[in-house]
Protein backbone atom coordinates (compact mmCIF):
# COMPACT_ATOMS: atom_id res chain seq x y z
CA UNK A 1 0.00 0.00 0.00
CA UNK A 2 2.79 2.42 0.92
CA UNK A 3 4.66 1.57 -2.27
CA UNK A 4 1.53 2.19 -4.35
CA UNK A 5 0.97 5.51 -2.56
CA UNK A 6 4.56 6.61 -3.20
CA UNK A 7 4.28 5.56 -6.84
CA UNK A 8 1.35 7.96 -7.23
CA UNK A 9 2.81 10.69 -5.03
CA UNK A 10 6.10 11.26 -6.86
CA UNK A 11 4.63 11.93 -10.33
CA UNK A 12 2.00 14.25 -8.84
CA UNK A 13 4.58 16.10 -6.74
CA UNK A 14 6.88 16.46 -9.76
CA UNK A 15 4.00 17.76 -11.89
CA UNK A 16 3.09 20.26 -9.17
CA UNK A 17 6.68 21.55 -8.94
CA UNK A 18 6.91 21.93 -12.72
CA UNK A 19 3.55 23.70 -12.78
CA UNK A 20 4.74 26.22 -10.19
CA UNK A 21 8.08 26.76 -11.95
CA UNK A 22 6.52 27.43 -15.35
CA UNK A 23 3.52 29.47 -14.20
CA UNK A 24 5.24 31.66 -11.61
CA UNK A 25 6.85 34.02 -14.20
CA UNK A 26 3.43 34.54 -15.79
CA UNK A 27 1.86 35.21 -12.40
CA UNK A 28 4.67 37.60 -11.48
CA UNK A 29 4.17 39.51 -14.72
CA UNK A 30 0.45 40.02 -14.12
CA UNK A 31 0.96 40.72 -10.39
CA UNK A 32 3.65 43.33 -11.08
CA UNK A 33 1.41 45.10 -13.58
CA UNK A 34 -1.17 45.61 -10.81
CA UNK A 35 1.24 46.87 -8.11
CA UNK A 36 1.95 50.53 -7.34
CA UNK A 37 5.44 51.65 -8.30
CA UNK A 38 6.47 51.73 -4.64
CA UNK A 39 5.70 48.01 -4.21
CA UNK A 40 7.53 47.15 -7.43
CA UNK A 41 10.83 48.77 -6.39
CA UNK A 42 10.52 47.84 -2.69
CA UNK A 43 13.43 45.92 -1.13
CA UNK A 44 11.02 43.26 0.14
CA UNK A 45 9.14 41.57 -2.72
CA UNK A 46 5.37 41.84 -2.62
CA UNK A 47 4.12 38.48 -3.90
CA UNK A 48 0.40 39.22 -3.52
CA UNK A 49 -0.61 42.77 -4.48
CA UNK A 50 -3.01 44.27 -1.96
CA UNK A 51 -3.08 47.88 -3.17
CA UNK A 52 -4.13 47.22 -6.77
CA UNK A 53 -3.78 49.93 -9.41
CA UNK A 54 -4.56 50.02 -13.12
CA UNK A 55 -2.41 53.08 -13.84
CA UNK A 56 0.22 50.96 -15.57
CA UNK A 57 -2.36 49.50 -17.95
CA UNK A 58 -3.67 52.98 -18.68
CA UNK A 59 -0.14 54.16 -19.50
CA UNK A 60 0.38 51.18 -21.79
CA UNK A 61 -2.94 51.67 -23.58
CA UNK A 62 -2.26 55.39 -24.03
CA UNK A 63 1.20 54.80 -25.50
CA UNK A 64 1.94 56.14 -28.98
CA UNK A 65 0.79 53.95 -31.88
CA UNK A 66 -0.52 51.19 -29.57
CA UNK A 67 -3.73 50.44 -31.46
CA UNK A 68 -1.97 50.83 -34.81
CA UNK A 69 0.59 48.22 -33.75
CA UNK A 70 -2.16 45.92 -32.50
CA UNK A 71 -3.69 46.06 -35.97
CA UNK A 72 -0.31 45.45 -37.59
CA UNK A 73 0.43 42.42 -35.40
CA UNK A 74 -3.01 40.91 -35.95
CA UNK A 75 -2.82 41.50 -39.70
CA UNK A 76 0.55 39.87 -40.32
CA UNK A 77 -0.05 37.06 -37.83
CA UNK A 78 -3.52 36.04 -39.00
CA UNK A 79 -2.60 36.25 -42.69
CA UNK A 80 0.59 34.25 -42.17
CA UNK A 81 -1.31 31.53 -40.28
CA UNK A 82 -4.14 31.35 -42.82
CA UNK A 83 -1.80 31.17 -45.83
CA UNK A 84 0.41 28.56 -44.15
CA UNK A 85 -2.62 26.42 -43.27
CA UNK A 86 -4.01 26.52 -46.81
CA UNK A 87 -0.68 25.73 -48.47
CA UNK A 88 0.34 23.28 -45.75
CA UNK A 89 -2.94 21.35 -45.91
CA UNK A 90 -2.70 20.84 -49.67
CA UNK A 91 0.99 19.92 -49.51
CA UNK A 92 0.52 17.54 -46.57
CA UNK A 93 -2.33 15.75 -48.36
CA UNK A 94 -0.16 15.27 -51.45
CA UNK A 95 2.75 13.98 -49.36
CA UNK A 96 0.60 11.60 -47.33
CA UNK A 97 -1.65 10.21 -50.08
CA UNK A 98 0.35 10.41 -53.30
CA UNK A 99 3.55 8.72 -54.43
CA UNK A 100 5.73 10.74 -56.78
CA UNK A 101 9.38 10.98 -57.73
CA UNK A 102 11.43 13.09 -55.32
CA UNK A 103 8.92 12.75 -52.49
CA UNK A 104 11.53 11.77 -49.89
CA UNK A 105 13.84 14.56 -50.96
CA UNK A 106 10.95 16.98 -50.69
CA UNK A 107 10.28 15.83 -47.11
CA UNK A 108 13.97 16.03 -46.26
CA UNK A 109 14.08 19.62 -47.55
CA UNK A 110 11.25 20.62 -45.23
CA UNK A 111 12.92 18.92 -42.26
CA UNK A 112 16.17 20.76 -42.93
CA UNK A 113 14.26 24.04 -43.32
CA UNK A 114 12.59 23.39 -39.97
CA UNK A 115 15.93 22.76 -38.23
CA UNK A 116 17.94 25.57 -39.82
CA UNK A 117 17.89 28.89 -37.93
CA UNK A 118 16.41 31.57 -40.15
CA UNK A 119 18.65 34.20 -38.52
CA UNK A 120 21.47 33.13 -40.86
CA UNK A 121 19.42 34.57 -43.74
CA UNK A 122 18.73 37.97 -42.19
CA UNK A 123 21.20 39.84 -44.42
CA UNK A 124 19.88 38.15 -47.57
CA UNK A 125 16.27 38.86 -46.51
CA UNK A 126 17.06 42.52 -45.90
CA UNK A 127 18.73 42.89 -49.30
CA UNK A 128 15.81 41.23 -51.09
CA UNK A 129 13.25 43.43 -49.36
CA UNK A 130 15.35 46.57 -49.90
CA UNK A 131 15.84 45.86 -53.61
CA UNK A 132 12.09 45.23 -53.96
CA UNK A 133 11.42 48.60 -52.28
CA UNK A 134 9.30 46.94 -49.59
CA UNK A 135 11.00 48.22 -46.46
CA UNK A 136 8.54 49.53 -43.84
CA UNK A 137 5.79 47.37 -45.29
CA UNK A 138 3.68 44.59 -43.78
CA UNK A 139 3.80 42.51 -46.97
CA UNK A 140 7.31 41.03 -46.52
CA UNK A 141 6.64 40.41 -42.82
CA UNK A 142 3.55 38.38 -43.68
CA UNK A 143 5.41 36.43 -46.37
CA UNK A 144 8.42 35.60 -44.22
CA UNK A 145 6.30 34.72 -41.18
CA UNK A 146 4.38 32.30 -43.38
CA UNK A 147 7.64 30.77 -44.62
CA UNK A 148 8.85 30.40 -41.03
CA UNK A 149 5.85 28.32 -39.90
CA UNK A 150 5.15 26.49 -43.17
CA UNK A 151 7.62 23.57 -42.72
CA UNK A 152 6.22 22.72 -39.28
CA UNK A 153 2.67 23.02 -40.62
CA UNK A 154 3.32 20.65 -43.51
CA UNK A 155 5.16 18.04 -41.45
CA UNK A 156 2.56 18.08 -38.68
CA UNK A 157 -0.49 17.98 -40.92
CA UNK A 158 1.08 15.19 -42.97
CA UNK A 159 1.04 13.00 -39.87
CA UNK A 160 -2.64 13.78 -39.24
CA UNK A 161 -3.59 13.08 -42.87
CA UNK A 162 -1.63 9.80 -42.87
CA UNK A 163 -3.44 8.73 -39.69
CA UNK A 164 -6.85 8.95 -41.40
CA UNK A 165 -7.62 5.53 -42.97
CA UNK A 166 -7.71 5.55 -46.75
CA UNK A 167 -10.79 3.35 -46.59
CA UNK A 168 -12.88 6.32 -45.40
CA UNK A 169 -11.93 8.32 -48.46
CA UNK A 170 -12.41 5.33 -50.78
CA UNK A 171 -15.84 4.59 -49.30
CA UNK A 172 -16.94 8.15 -49.92
CA UNK A 173 -15.75 7.94 -53.52
CA UNK A 174 -17.61 4.64 -54.00
CA UNK A 175 -20.76 6.37 -52.72
CA UNK A 176 -20.44 8.95 -55.48
CA UNK A 177 -18.14 11.65 -54.10
CA UNK A 178 -15.32 13.04 -56.16
CA UNK A 179 -11.87 13.09 -54.63
CA UNK A 180 -12.28 16.75 -53.75
CA UNK A 181 -15.68 16.13 -52.17
CA UNK A 182 -14.31 13.16 -50.21
CA UNK A 183 -11.52 15.36 -48.90
CA UNK A 184 -13.84 18.21 -47.90
CA UNK A 185 -16.61 16.07 -46.37
CA UNK A 186 -14.62 13.19 -44.85
CA UNK A 187 -10.93 13.99 -44.40
CA UNK A 188 -11.07 17.68 -43.54
CA UNK A 189 -13.39 17.36 -40.47
CA UNK A 190 -11.08 14.72 -39.00
CA UNK A 191 -8.09 17.06 -39.31
CA UNK A 192 -9.50 19.59 -36.83
CA UNK A 193 -7.04 18.71 -34.00
CA UNK A 194 -4.07 19.05 -36.37
CA UNK A 195 -5.33 22.33 -37.77
CA UNK A 196 -5.78 23.70 -34.26
CA UNK A 197 -2.30 22.62 -33.15
CA UNK A 198 -0.52 24.02 -36.19
CA UNK A 199 -2.48 27.27 -36.17
CA UNK A 200 -1.62 27.78 -32.49
CA UNK A 201 2.08 27.19 -33.19
CA UNK A 202 2.01 29.51 -36.18
CA UNK A 203 0.20 32.23 -34.27
CA UNK A 204 2.65 32.13 -31.35
CA UNK A 205 5.66 32.12 -33.69
CA UNK A 206 4.48 35.06 -35.78
CA UNK A 207 3.05 37.01 -32.83
CA UNK A 208 6.32 36.84 -30.85
CA UNK A 209 8.77 37.42 -33.70
CA UNK A 210 11.08 40.36 -32.95
CA UNK A 211 14.38 40.57 -34.94
CA UNK A 212 12.91 40.56 -38.44
CA UNK A 213 10.54 43.47 -37.89
CA UNK A 214 13.34 45.32 -36.11
CA UNK A 215 15.48 45.08 -39.24
CA UNK A 216 12.88 45.59 -41.95
CA UNK A 217 10.52 48.14 -40.43
CA UNK A 218 12.07 51.29 -38.97
CA UNK A 219 8.87 53.29 -39.31
CA UNK A 220 7.16 53.30 -35.89
CA UNK A 221 3.71 52.96 -37.44
CA UNK A 222 4.75 49.88 -39.46
CA UNK A 223 6.15 47.88 -36.57
CA UNK A 224 4.50 45.23 -34.39
CA UNK A 225 3.86 44.76 -30.69
CA UNK A 226 7.12 42.97 -29.75
CA UNK A 227 9.05 46.14 -30.58
CA UNK A 228 6.50 48.21 -28.69
CA UNK A 229 7.36 46.31 -25.49
CA UNK A 230 10.86 47.77 -25.54
CA UNK A 231 9.60 51.37 -25.58
CA UNK A 232 8.86 51.75 -21.85
CA UNK A 233 12.16 53.30 -20.87
CA UNK A 234 12.72 56.55 -19.01
CA UNK A 235 15.73 58.67 -18.17
CA UNK A 236 15.97 56.81 -14.88
CA UNK A 237 15.69 53.30 -16.33
CA UNK A 238 12.90 50.92 -17.26
CA UNK A 239 9.33 51.60 -16.21
CA UNK A 240 8.69 48.08 -14.92
CA UNK A 241 5.04 48.64 -14.07
CA UNK A 242 4.16 49.82 -17.57
CA UNK A 243 6.45 47.18 -19.10
CA UNK A 244 4.70 44.37 -17.21
CA UNK A 245 1.29 45.81 -18.08
CA UNK A 246 2.29 45.98 -21.74
CA UNK A 247 3.61 42.40 -21.60
CA UNK A 248 0.33 41.29 -20.02
CA UNK A 249 -1.65 42.93 -22.83
CA UNK A 250 0.68 41.30 -25.33
CA UNK A 251 0.19 37.84 -23.77
CA UNK A 252 -3.60 37.97 -23.42
CA UNK A 253 -4.40 37.15 -27.11
CA UNK A 254 -2.13 34.09 -26.97
CA UNK A 255 -3.71 32.87 -23.72
CA UNK A 256 -7.23 33.37 -25.07
CA UNK A 257 -6.37 31.61 -28.34
CA UNK A 258 -4.73 28.73 -26.48
CA UNK A 259 -7.76 28.16 -24.26
CA UNK A 260 -10.15 28.41 -27.21
CA UNK A 261 -8.20 26.12 -29.55
CA UNK A 262 -7.50 23.59 -26.82
CA UNK A 263 -11.24 23.18 -26.24
CA UNK A 264 -11.90 22.94 -29.96
CA UNK A 265 -9.12 20.37 -30.46
CA UNK A 266 -10.45 18.14 -27.68
CA UNK A 267 -14.03 18.36 -29.01
CA UNK A 268 -12.76 17.50 -32.49
CA UNK A 269 -10.95 14.43 -31.19
CA UNK A 270 -13.94 13.13 -29.27
CA UNK A 271 -16.44 13.79 -32.07
CA UNK A 272 -14.19 11.97 -34.54
CA UNK A 273 -13.84 9.04 -32.15
CA UNK A 274 -17.58 8.46 -31.72
CA UNK A 275 -18.65 9.19 -35.29
CA UNK A 276 -20.06 6.06 -36.92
Amino acid sequence: MKRSLMARLWPNATALVLFVVFTFPVYWMFATSLKPTGDIIADTPVFVPTDITFDHFKKALDADHFWTLVGNSLTVTVLAVVFSLVIGLLASFALARMRFKGRRGFLLTFMIAQMAPWEVMVIAIYMIVRDADLLNSLVPLTAFYMVMVLPFTILTLRGYVAAVPKELEESAMVDGCTRRQAFVKVIFPLLAPGLMATSLFGFITAWNEFPLVLILNKDAEKQTLPLWLSSFETTFGDDWGATMAAASLFAIPILVLFVYLQRKAVSGLTSGAVKG
